[in-house]
């Protein structure tokens, strides 16, 4: 038992850093986080009485409905970090032995960075939507979740990604804190921060997540859509002109564990996500 808590100690050590913004880097760089293969659905809606279509597919080819089901992914999610998803996902390979300014006093810091690869450290997948609308704009309008453990929920350290359009979205799934958060002084300033991209020596920037503050509103009794002031629309699809559907739209989707967020910690260690489900909403106006 000693020797249980004296290496849950030494791990939690290794989340400290000399410099602050290595602090946030090394917050749970030890786990390893699997991410369960049960379906995901993800839907459209529409406005009541709309004259228009939305529909989705995971395929370009079709066939198009209005709700798909997501791949499956079957590795296990790392934590990783990103200020930009096309630039790729960086992640610690390994540790330092570092002297603190407490004489006799060593902690470990993270000091090697490499890549983040698809399909091992991080899921993704691509959906397909298309409409006969002469011009529609889309909006997310929920992410359901359902952790395997809510009291140890690996919901509040992972991130959506949207990539459409040449435009990108990173959201933060579950804003609430994780209950159990190992305290790892590795605690994330305001608006947090996350690796860089382009670095591979531990560099962080500023970040702040979009959440369900930048949802459109998608009332489920009367399937009205409306647009609050922060929502954020992710692209605009059209029809062919003549009532007919237009070229589908494609979106890439990424799921991992942002390293950097204070809620990535030992206590999500081998917790699971049930699912996962998108609901995109069309609002012509």
């Amino acid at each position: 038992m000693e020797s249980s808590k004296l290496l849950r100690r030494r791990l939690a050590l290794a989340a400290l850093a000399v410099l602050a913004a290595l602090l946030s880097v090394t917050a749970a760089t030890y786990a390893w986080y699997v991410y369960n293969t049960t379906a995901r659905t993800t839907r459209v809606e529409m406005a009541a009485g709309s004259s228009v279509s939305l529909q989705i597919s995971n395929t370009e080819a079709g066939p198009y409905r209005s709700s798909t089901v997501m791949e499956d992914f079957t590795g296990r999610l790392v934590p990783v970090s990103t200020d930009k998803i096309s630039g790729g996902f960086q992640l610690v390979e390994e540790f330092a032995t570092v002297e603190t300014q407490n004489s006799n006093v060593y902690r470990l810091v993270a000091s090697i960075f490499g890549p983040g690869v698809e399909a091992v450290h991080y899921y993704k997948t691509s959906l397909y939507l298309r409409t006969n609308s002469n011009q529609l704009n889309i909006y997310l309008s929920d992410i359901g979740y359902e952790d395997a453990d809510s009291n140890n929920p690996i919901s509040t350290a992972m991130r959506l990604g949207l990539a459409v359009q040449g435009q990108e979205y990173i959201f933060a799934i579950n804003t609430d804190p994780n209950p159990n958060a190992d305290d790892n002084a590795a605690k994330e300033p305001e608006g947090g921060y996350v690796l860089r991209h382009d670095m591979t020596d531990g560099s962080t920037v500023p970040f702040t997540p979009y959440t369900s503050a930048n949802f459109c509103n998608y009332d489920t009794q009367t399937g009205v859509v409306t647009v609050p002031a922060g929502a954020v629309s992710l692209c605009t699809i059209s029809g062919d002109g003549s009532g007919g559907y237009g070229t589908p739209v494609k979106v890439d989707i990424y799921l991992w564990l942002e390293g950097c967020d204070e809620d990535c910690t030992l206590n999500l260690m081998g917790q699971t996500m049930k699912n996962v489900a998108l609901a995109f909403a069309g609002f012509a106006g």
